[in-house]
Formats: C-alpha cells, sequence, structure tokens
C-alpha cells in the first residue's frame, strides 16, 4: 500500500478522454437522428419554431427587465430629491440657529461699543 499521490495504473491521458467523448457525442448524434420520428425538413422546422419562441420569450424577458430597471431608476430619483430636499431644510434651519446665536453673542459686544 502506497500512501500519497494518486498514480494511474494505466497512464490515461486528457487527449485519450476528449477522444472518446467526442465519439460518444458523434455516436448519440447519429442514434438519434437515426431513430428520430420526423423527416429533417420536419426537425429542422420545429428546431427553428423552438429557437424562435425562445428569441421572443428572451426579448420578452429583456423588456421586463429594462422596465424593472427603469422603475428603480425612477424611485432612487425620486428617494434622493427627497432626501436631498430633506437636507436642504436641516441645513437652512441649522443656519437660522447659527445666525440666531451668533446675533446673541455679538449683541452685547457691540452695545459695550456702543457705549465706549
Amino acid at each position: 500500500m502506497r500512501i500519497g499521490r494518486y498514480e494511474s495504473s494505466e497512464g490515461g491521458d486528457v487527449g485519450t478522454a476528449i477522444t472518446f467523448l467526442l465519439i460518444g457525442l458523434g455516436a448519440g448524434a447519429l442514434i438519434g437522428l437515426m431513430l428520430a420520428p420526423k423527416s429533417g425538413k420536419a426537425l429542422r422546422r420545429d428546431i427553428q419554431r423552438g429557437y424562435e419562441d425562445a428569441r421572443d420569450k428572451l426579448g420578452d424577458w429583456a423588456d421586463e427587465a429594462a422596465e424593472n430597471v427603469k422603475d428603480r431608476v425612477r424611485e432612487a430619483g425620486a428617494r434622493v430629491r427627497d432626501v436631498a430636499g430633506r437636507g436642504v431644510e436641516v441645513a437652512s434651519d441649522l443656519g437660522e440657529e447659527l445666525r440666531n446665536t451668533a446675533r446673541e453673542k455679538v449683541e452685547p459686544l457691540r452695545r459695550a461699543i456702543n457705549r465706549g
């Protein structure tokens, strides 16, 4: 019994595996065509219809996704405008408070200067 790295006893490689895969795919396709209950023309027509249906469905999904994105962008824009409006209100209120505080602090100094 060996401990450590596994070594294949057959020395197979990736090239051999790919070769057998391609042979299997080719054989499967050939058998599928031979056993198909439809003629080539009917099969091609069905494939084309399936392709067109898939293309239409994908187009519908893309349209829905685009509408979803547009809606979310509109909602995000509305939220940003709302938050920005609230920020302007808060800044305005803060500015007013700062002006009032400054007047309260400066008024005694101004009176003292005017008296003296």
